[in-house]
């Protein structure tokens, strides 16, 4: 199982990171605008938090550090991601959205595996 599932946290992490996240690095007056006109209050807080869950988040559970709580705070802003800025969308169009967020309940699940950063310092 861990042969299969320390491949697709890297991948996830990473292509949340690089794909998503630094797209939105620093949240642009388009990304802060969308988020207030969800009602949102604090639109550039709500804005950053998104950037950082997928940045930092992304990070963390591709080296498997904080995997959990990195996992809960993608799986929010997925989870937010389909609800409210995808909500009119084909499947489609919320399909990635879907995707990083159920593997981010997987991982919110299982933790990081026994080749992550989380075993490696719960081993000492």
């Amino acid at each position: 199982m861990e042969l299969g599932l320390t491949p697709l946290r890297m991948f996830a992490g990473l292509a949340l990171c690089l794909g998503h996240g630094l797209a939105k690095f620093p949240p642009s007056p388009g990304f802060v605008s969308r988020v207030e006109a969800f009602g949102f209050p604090m639109p550039a807080v709500f804005a950053w938090a998104a950037t950082g869950a997928e940045i930092v988040g992304g990070v963390l559970l591709a080296i498997g550090l904080l995997t959990r709580p990195a996992a809960f705070f993608i799986l929010c802003t997925m989870t937010t991601a389909v609800v409210f800025q995808h909500a009119n969308d084909p499947f489609s169009g919320k399909e990635k959205a879907l995707l990083f967020g159920f593997i981010a309940l997987a991982f919110l699940c299982v933790g990081g595996g026994r080749w992550s950063l989380d075993a490696k310092f719960a081993r000492r």
